[in-house]
């Protein structure tokens, strides 16, 4: 088996960073697994039991790697991993719900968002760059293994999103928006609609509410605007609401 490596964005694996990001891939992914690495420190408890049962399950190698899990993570109590090959599945075409990130840059805000997103059922996800890496195990992690349950797709551009899904009802997060959030969310009982967030600095270009209904958060003159991640909860709950509809 080849040597393992520092993560790389050319690499066609990344690590799920801790016992519960690698349960969460050994859960929901387990055929993109590579291989589990321990540390001699893990607790022997329940966690640990769960893990090993699954890698037994599904023929998965683990070995104890202490100074393999320290080069790879960069922290001396990171205490498992996994080696996940990195593949993704396109959103649904028929999902209800599509989340669309226009050119995220944060690692941390990214995996809350994924984190975020599968808590209010956005499990249908496109990506459009130029983005933070996706398979970063900072991203990873900051979902805690949450990326492991959704499908998420990458797009050129916005363009290119809309002619793969023709037809959905697209909310455009915008601080010049037309809509409060809260009457967006009742004036629609669509079951194929899109939130739609851009870049934590720049947000979405101006030009992009004519895809659609621009929406607005509203919020109090004291703070020019809210954290991405923020925001994108805020949106998504509002709209978890129509469920079942």
């Amino acid at each position: 088996m080849p040597p393992l490596e520092p993560y790389k964005q050319m690499l066609d694996y990344t690590y799920a960073l801790g016992l519960y990001p690698a349960l969460e891939a050994l859960t929901h992914a387990p055929g993109r697994v590579r291989r589990v690495l321990l540390s001699t420190n893990l607790h022997d408890d329940q966690a640990l039991h769960k893990l090993q049962a699954l890698c037994e399950k599904h023929h998965i190698r683990t070995e104890t790697a202490d100074r393999l899990l320290r080069r790879v993570s960069g922290k001396e109590n990171c205490f498992a991993a996994a080696v996940v090959t990195k593949e993704g599945d396109a959103p649904r075409a028929n999902a209800p719900r599509h989340l669309v990130l226009h050119q995220p840059s944060d690692a941390g805000n990214a995996g809350t968002i994924l984190r975020t997103a599968l808590g209010f059922g956005f499990q249908d996800i496109a990506i459009i760059p130029p983005a933070v890496d996706i398979y970063d195990p900072r991203v990873i992690r900051a979902s805690m293994g949450a990326l492991f349950s959704l499908r998420i797709g990458f797009f050129n551009s916005m363009e290119s999103y809309l002619a793969r899904y023709p037809g959905r009802h697209l909310f455009l997060f915008m601080l010049e928006g037309a809509m409060p959030l809260a009457e967006a969310a009742r004036s629609t009982d669509e079951n194929a609609l899109s939130l739609v967030f851009g870049n934590e600095g720049s947000g979405l270009p101006p030009a992009f509410a004519g895809f659609g209904t621009a929406v607005r958060i509203e919020q109090g003159s004291a703070i020019d605007s809210l954290n991405l991640a923020v925001a994108a909860g805020i949106g998504m709950h509002a709209f978890r609401r129509i469920e079942g509809r």
